[in-house]
Parts: C-alpha cells; sequence; structure tokens
C-alpha cells in the first residue's frame, strides 16, 4: 500500500470523510470565486475553487498521507508550504497598470481561500464558514458601503486630457501638475496616429488649483493641447 491510500483507506479518515472535506472546500472556494468572476477578475471561479481543493489535499496528504511509515512526522510541515506557496500565485493577479496598481483583492482572496483549504482539509468547519462568509460580506455589501462613505471625504478627482507628438513623455506632464499642486493619481497614454493622448487623473489638496494646471502644462514644449475632460 502506497504512502497516499493511506488518506484514502487509512485508519485514520475514510473515502466518505476525504469527500466531504474536497467538496465543501470546492464549494467555498468556489462561492468566492464566482463573486471575483462577475467583476471580470484575473483570478475567477476556477482559479479559486482550484487553490481552495489543493490546499485542502495538502493538508489532507500533510495530516495523514504518511501515518503508514511508522515515523512521527509533523502533519502542519507540508501544510505550512502552502502559505508561502501561494504568495507566487497571488503576484501573478496584481498588474500594474499606469500609476495604479490592480489584482490586489484579487490577490488577497487567492491567499485567503488557499487559507479556507487548509481549515476544511484539517476539518476546522466553523472557521472555514465564517471567512467564507466574512469574505463575501467584504467583497460585496462592505464594498459598496465603504465607496460611498469614503466618496464624502475624498476629494474630487478631475481628468486633464493632454495630446503629445508621438514618442513624447508624460514626465514633464506630471512634474507640471505636481508643481501646481496637484496629485497624479492614475495616468493612461495612448498612440492615436501622430501623436499620443495622455489621460491624467488629478487631485487637488485646495481648489482653485485647476486653471493654473492647464496653464503649466499648455506652456510645456511640444504639447499640442490640453482641457479637463467633461
Amino acid at each position: 500500500m502506497s504512502s497516499l491510500s493511506v488518506v484514502f483507506a487509512g485508519p485514520t479518515i475514510g473515502w466518505p470523510e476525504v469527500l466531504l472535506r474536497l467538496f465543501v472546500a470546492a464549494a467555498l472556494g468556489a462561492a468566492i470565486g464566482f463573486e471575483r468572476e462577475l467583476r471580470e477578475r484575473e483570478a475567477g471561479l476556477r482559479t479559486h475553487l482550484l487553490v481552495s481543493v489543493g490546499s485542502a489535499l495538502f493538508t489532507l496528504v500533510s495530516a495523514y498521507g504518511f501515518t503508514e511509515w511508522g515515523a512521527k512526522v509533523d502533519p502542519t510541515r507540508i501544510a505550512a508550504q502552502i502559505v508561502t506557496g501561494i504568495g507566487f500565485l497571488g503576484a501573478g493577479a496584481i498588474i500594474r497598470h499606469g500609476f495604479s496598481v490592480r489584482g490586489l483583492t484579487t490577490a488577497a482572496t487567492l491567499w485567503l481561500v488557499a487559507a479556507i483549504g487548509m481549515a476544511v482539509g484539517a476539518g476546522y468547519w466553523e472557521g472555514a464558514i465564517i471567512a467564507t462568509l466574512g469574505a463575501l460580506i467584504t467583497l460585496g455589501p462592505l464594498r459598496v458601503i465603504a465607496y460611498r462613505v469614503l466618496t464624502r471625504f475624498r476629494p474630487a478627482l478631475d481628468r486633464l486630457l493632454v495630446e503629445i507628438p508621438a514618442g513624447g513623455s508624460p514626465v514633464p506632464i506630471i512634474d507640471a501638475i505636481e508643481r501646481e499642486g496637484g496629485r497624479v493619481v492614475s495616468l493612461d497614454v495612448a498612440q492615436e496616429g501622430d501623436r499620443r493622448s495622455v489621460a491624467v487623473d488629478v487631485e487637488f489638496a485646495a481648489s482653485g488649483a485647476a486653471p493654473a494646471v492647464v496653464a503649466g502644462v499648455a506652456e510645456i514644449d511640444g504639447v499640442l493641447g490640453v482641457r479637463w475632460a467633461d
């Protein structure tokens, strides 16, 4: 009998329990992955489901897969590597686009789903279910509430549209904005024929700085046009 056969037919855990734990891990991971899939994030239902099931299986193997060897084995030895390994998968979901970074929430959900899978694999049902419900609340209702509350205190963003020659650098534009008291939140650059279109989201700490920003950017050599988006 192989070292893995004890997981499925060993004296400490049998087929029904293994199937139940893997099924619950798949269901909880899929619940969180479905929410990410609806928002068209980098990692969706299948990724979260597989991470949860894989973590549960690693935990089962770590706890029950080597009992027939007759040696004292630390049941957390393999499971502990999940915490380290999931970081590489989460890093793949993080994308930097201009000045903004996307995918941090998805990377966090992958990390959480791995923990949920480990909890189910270890038989800690209460912790896994509570964590899943907490994640769904955080990704859904809490997200809407936080957005509505924070928008009341967060300064409004204005989008500045600048046209520069093809191959031109947006760095002087950023310097001019910051020099006039604005803060660049995000920046998108698109090539349109023989010119570049630069869209900059600007946040102002004080009112009245918008005209000065437009004047400062317009004075840059090579700027073909500058205006605020409607």
